[in-house]
């Protein structure tokens, strides 16, 4: 498998250049007007419709990519804002007449082909909550999404007479002055704090429209309309507080049995916010890689260790310019792979400052990437639209697996061990926090009606529900109380963050087959991904080797597996 991917159209002319609504709309008009009578016919429309959606993804991609790398230049913003005001609304109506006119079609029952009916199923929910009025409050809430982004990416905070980014003042976190932790800690609260109004009004004009947009579509609350949205036929609600109540039982007590053990390392009589990031050995913060170039470098050897293809995938995206790494100031906060579905290779972007944090970014990024590639030859788009639950397992797994091959980026073996058990803390301590964002999401979406008041008491109570009493959070209740502001799912892509948590529990499975046999299970992890979305999730888990399962049994299991492994280190 090749991993630039050609760019030769069957349908589209190579030269069609998306530059407005009115260059795309005849194409739409005529997949909707052409007749379709027989199975050969139908996946025909379906592979011309699936180059027009990957088109126009791409466009729509590129226009985000460019916002994002300078969230400064208006020019671009425009190009972006331009794109979700005009071409997206346009195609989403056309897409729910498209999608109404196969449906309708008979051949739709007979269509024989891997994947057809998952991706049918997928169709026919969003048609059930598709609903024209929600369109220009959707155009609305990406602007407001878009908002937010500009007001995180704008923050900065003075640092020994030098403004840095915030990332730049979070690494500062992990140094071995406490007195300059608590200092940046405080800095960059009073950062946000300067803020804090502007983005509680954002988030209130959010979750009213999001509620219409619930209500619109029949629902009682975004909460629930958003299942549907996302796809979740495999799990629910109650599954979700299922795992906030795992959580609760068997991952925090090791969560505060480490952070006891912190405390006593440091030699302190209370642990607070920003002694948590610090190595508790009292060693300097690792500082593994000097720039972008030399984080791509380490990518790649410890990539070529697991499948030298995956090491030739990152090679391709550098030579085709499709890494975007270095913080820099005016740059969109946060990382992401982004799937370009016509060319083929993805876009990394991430805001890397030298930190053990940055390469865990870069190889999550990687591993959205490989799946990129490995999902491209999928015929249908819909294919290769698979749900977060496998994208962050894909990423998740990449986490892990490298472990075995840090000694590759980390040569001395004091900070290969102490850059393993960071990992490792950080796979159990994701999972509360996971649970606290996810728990605040349910919270809100049903009481749409709290005033910003009433949402940071709730904040709070859910807060300390999974904190644990061994972080001390007195005289720090003005920074609790906004603590979430910095979390962007709840702003850009509402509900999208319990995928996190079984996906990373997915990926502590695929760590412990790795542990048993390497050989075949990378073989397992390239299959599942290969997959795309042609298969159920637990179908695609168990392709992979795994379990599809939230019960706490199964948590328990697998939190006893890290413990071992943080054990023998």
């Amino acid at each position: 498998m090749g991993t630039v991917a050609s760019t030769s159209r069957n349908y589209l002319p190579n030269t069609l250049t998306v530059n407005g609504w009115n260059d795309v709309a005849a194409y739409f008009a005529e997949l909707h007007e052409r007749s379709v009578s027989d199975a050969a016919g139908l996946e025909r429309w379906l592979k011309d419709l699936s180059e027009l959606e990957a088109v126009l993804s791409e466009e729509g991609a590129w226009r985000y990519i460019r916002m994002t790398l300078d969230t400064r230049d208006p020019e671009v913003g425009k190009r972006y804002n331009d794109f979700i005001a005009e071409v997206l609304p346009n195609a989403e109506q056309w897409t729910d007449k498209l999608q109404r006119k196969l449906m309708a079609l008979p051949e739709v029952e007979v269509l024989a082909g891997e994947g057809y009916p998952v991706y049918f199923r997928g169709i026919r929910e969003q048609l059930r909550i598709f609903r024209e009025a929600n369109v220009p409050i959707q155009v609305e809430l990406r602007a407001m999404a878009q908002e937010y982004g500009a007001i995180i990416g704008a923050m900065n905070v003075t640092w020994k007479g030098e403004q840095i980014t915030l990332p730049a003042a979070a690494a500062i976190l992990e140094r071995t002055d406490r007195s300059e932790r608590e200092a940046i800690f405080r800095l960059i609260s009073e950062r946000r704090a300067q803020d804090k109004d502007k983005l509680d009004a954002l988030f209130d004009g959010m979750v009213a429209k999001r509620n219409s947009v619930a209500r619109n579509a029949g629902f009682d609350n975004f909460r629930d309309y958003m299942y549907s949205a996302l796809g979740r036929f495999d799990h629910t609600p109650a599954d979700a507080e299922a795992f906030h109540r795992s959580v609760e039982e068997e991952v925090l007590p090791v969560v505060d049995r480490l952070n006891r053990e912190r405390r006593q390392q440091l030699g302190l009589d209370r642990l607070r916010p920003w002694d948590l990031s610090v190595d508790p050995t009292g060693k300097p913060p690792l500082r593994p890689f000097k720039d972008a170039d030399q984080l791509v470098q380490l990518t790649r050897a410890v990539f070529h260790k697991l499948d030298p293809w995956f090491s030739a995938c990152i090679a391709s995206m550098q030579e085709q310019g499709r890494l975007d790494l270095a913080s820099r100031e005016g740059k969109a906060p946060g990382g992401y792979n982004y799937p370009l579905y016509e060319t083929g290779a993805p876009f990394i972007f991430m805001n890397a400052v030298g930190t053990a944090d940055d390469v865990i970014t870069m190889v999550h990024e990687g591993g959205h990437a490989i799946h990129s590639f490995l999902t491209h030859p999928l015929p249908i788009t819909g294919f290769k639209s698979f749900p977060s639950e496998v994208a962050e397992l894909a990423s998740m797994s990449m986490e892990l697996l490298t472990m075995d091959h840090w000694h590759l980026i980390y040569t001395d073996a004091d900070e290969l061990k102490r850059a393993k058990r960071d990992q490792l803390e950080r796979v159990l301590t994701i999972l509360p926090w996971v649970a606290t964002i996810d728990a605040f999401q349910h919270a809100v979406y049903t009481h749409p009606g709290w005033t910003p008041q009433q949402r940071s008491e709730e904040w709070v109570r859910i807060h300390q529900r999974f904190n644990g009493p061994e972080v001390d959070w007195t005289g720090l209740e003005a920074e609790r109380r906004v603590l979430w502001h910095k979390q962007l799912h709840l702003f850009e892509v509402p509900f999208y963050y319990i995928e996190y948590a079984i996906a990373q529990l997915g990926a502590i499975g695929v760590w412990r087959n790795y542990k048993r046999d390497p050989e075949k299970a990378v073989a397992q992890y390239r299959s599942a991904l290969a997959l795309g979305y042609t298969k159920t999730l637990p179908e695609i888990y168990a392709t992979a080797g795994i379990r599809f399962d939230l019960s706490t049994a199964y948590v328990r299991e697998l939190i006893g597996f890290v413990n071992a492994e943080l054990d023998a280190l």
